[in-house]
């Protein structure tokens, strides 16, 4: 199972920064990276992840990858996903190149693995530690809310919209011709949008795959 990589403007780090971020030791380009990601993931039943860059969403183009003269501003990166144990958030700036802070995240998720494979625990634990808490003071902090705002900003009804995944992006595509700062919305409810789709379409997959 190939995971669909989508990114988005980093938001809140919600940790205190790296003041000098220095250069890695690794050799693996970036391509090895993504390919050591998809394995990862794929052992946590991942299908669809957000890598947050430091940039603003008008550098990050509709297909969700990053425009090809787009520069993060620092090289802070994280990675969350809906897994089966629940969401989880990864987050560091170590390293002074994202593509090598993103590889890190690739070899703890590699290295958090190890335990379950030596039996050290049973059901995942290792993983808690980086649960993914609901933005402070975000309108969406679960799934009604979330799709209640796909809902108000698409026009589309929730009962359609939540019936896939295709339905869902339809949803999210109609909403952001109404809040995408480039059409004369508000950049703060485009975010919003964001992060209400990643909970829906995330809740959407985990019901289909236990469909």
């Amino acid at each position: 199972m190939k995971c669909e990589f989508i990114f988005r403007p980093l938001g809140d780090w919600g940790q205190e920064r790296t003041r000098h971020p220095k250069r890695s030791q690794f050799k693996s380009s970036y391509s090895n990276t993504l390919e050591l990601l998809n394995r990862e993931l794929g052992m946590l039943g991942v299908r669809r992840a957000v890598i947050g860059l430091d940039m603003p969403e008008s550098m990050i183009r509709n297909d969700g990858l990053p425009r090809a003269d787009a520069r993060p501003a620092s090289a802070a990166i994280s990675l969350h996903f809906e897994s089966k144990y629940g969401p989880l958030r990864y987050a560091t700036d170590v390293f002074d190149k994202w593509q090598d802070n993103l590889r890190a995240i690739a070899l703890g998720l590699e290295a958090l693995r190890q335990v379950d494979r030596y039996g050290i625990t049973k059901k995942g634990q290792q993983y808690t530690g980086w649960k993914q808490l609901p933005e402070v003071g975000s309108p969406v902090r679960d799934y009604a809310a979330a799709l209640a705002f796909i809902c108000e900003h698409s026009g589309q009804v929730a009962a359609w919209v939540e019936m896939n995944e295709d339905n869902v992006q339809s949803a999210y595509r109609r909403a952001a011709l109404n809040l995408h700062p480039d059409k004369g919305g508000d950049a703060e409810q485009f975010r919003i949008l964001t992060i209400a789709r990643d909970i829906v379409l995330a809740e959407v997959q985990r019901k289909a795959g236990g469909a």
